[in-house]
């Protein structure tokens, strides 16, 4: 089978750079939008630029509790200027200040005509019905100009951002009650495996709980799409088959556990290739070395491995960033990296990407991280004691103790 990626075949162990660019270059942002009232479009991404009605400020106005001056009365000696009256926010004083000036100014209040600085009140010492301010004071100082925040007929947000505590605030500050954002994508997800079992009743032999569906619940639920369990689908073509053509009908992308590696009952990889298109299925990472990437139909296929930790690594390194897209932010938020000393040997080999789940912690005014406790694919501990993932290159070999390595904070990213 041809990769339209333009690697040479699915088959071959891509890097995590490349399955990356992969996913990237493929997925689009889904169709559709709707207007929603501000409160409700937290966490959603905006359909188009959002642009500014009116300048914000609307007005000069003082960026400080002090008194508006003219510049020019601002000599190298003490001035002494004479208070003619004040201005409130919320108001504007009605006359001008003239030569030998002073209006008291209240943070927000609109600019007095004829002034152009303001001296905070700190500075001021009044003495009857004058102030006395200090001298070389800056011309312009202290005063917000009219449309330095937002100007009028420009954007003020710009199409594919995320709407946070920040841009709500921002679009009520434009008179704005409701904004035009980007469906939702409608996201399917099931895990597959004879030995799974659903929480709420006893183990038989040989079973586990499912905790997969659970995990992705969650990360689903914090990403901000529609999401509709599946439940879990046993190791039968016929079952798995029709659980993936039911998925494609009614998903914008599918997420499975489990299936996609060598093993005798892994049915994934081959469904896919005969329900729609396998781009690659093995990426040089550890955890998470299989995981099958295609389409079904519309809807874009992720299959990830069945381990709990891989399904983790595999999802936040690799898939979540595509989901991102499918929602229409632009551009991608950056991954947070940065260094810190290893408190403890950390062994790898070359020739993979590895992600270890590391603890880190400050000492004697350092960053610092060590492992968190056994690193299985299996062990799911490993992410609930950690707070971040330790990133070894392909290129490394095992880390010593005091090695500078690359830290990726779970804030942020998980």
């Amino acid at each position: 089978m041809t990769d339209p990626s333009g690697c040479a075949s699915p088959e071959s162990a891509l890097s995590v750079a490349q399955a990356r660019d992969i996913l990237l270059s493929a997925i689009t942002p889904v169709d559709g939008w709707e207007t929603v009232p501000i409160r409700s479009a937290l966490g959603r991404v905006l359909m188009r630029d959002v642009v500014a009605p009116f300048d914000v400020p609307a007005h000069d106005n003082s960026a400080m509790d002090g008194f508006a001056v003219r510049a020019a009365d601002m000599t190298a000696a003490e001035n002494r200027l004479a208070v003619v009256g004040t201005a409130l926010a919320g108001g504007a004083f009605s006359g001008v200040v003239g030569p030998g000036q002073a209006v008291r100014v209240m943070t927000g209040a609109v600019l007095p005509r004829g002034a152009d600085s303001v001296v905070v009140q700190e500075a001021a010492r009044m003495d009857g019905e004058a102030v006395l301010l200090p001298a070389l004071q800056r011309p312009g100082q202290h005063v917000r100009r009219a449309g330095e925040d937002l100007a009028a007929g420009k954007p003020a947000l710009r199409a594919g951002k995320r709407i946070g505590p920040a841009e709500l605030g921002l679009l009520a500050s434009l008179g704005f009650a409701e904004v035009a954002v980007r469906r939702r994508p409608r996201i399917a997800f099931f895990s597959t495996g004879d030995e799974l079992a659903s929480i709420g009743r006893p183990l038989a032999p040989g079973e586990v709980y499912d905790s997969n569906r659970y995990t992705l619940y969650g990360v689903l639920s914090r990403l901000g799409v529609d999401i509709l369990d599946m439940g879990v689908v046993r190791d039968e073509p016929a079952e798995m088959e029709k659980a993936f053509a039911e998925a494609a009908r009614e998903a914008d992308a599918i997420l499975t556990t489990g299936g996609v590696s060598v093993g005798e009952a892994d049915f994934v990889k081959d469904i896919m290739a005969r329900l729609g298109e396998v781009r690659f299925w093995k990426i040089d990472i550890k955890p998470g070395r299989p995981m099958a990437f295609g389409r079904l139909g519309d809807a874009w296929l992720f299959g990830l491995p069945g381990n709990p930790v891989a399904v983790m690594v595999n999802y936040y390194q690799i898939v979540q960033d595509a989901l991102v897209k499918l929602q229409g932010v632009d551009p991608l938020p950056p991954r947070p990296v940065f260094k810190a000393l290893a408190a403890e040997a950390i062994r790898k080999v070359t020739g993979r990407r590895e992600f270890p789940r590391g603890v880190l912690f400050q000492e004697g005014g350092q960053w610092q991280v060590r492992l968190s406790g056994n690193q299985g694919s299996g062990v799911l501990r490993s992410m609930v004691e950690a707070n971040c993932f330790i990133v070894l290159p392909e290129t490394s070999a095992s880390v010593a103790a005091g090695d500078w390595v690359d830290v990726q904070p779970f804030d942020g990213v998980v």
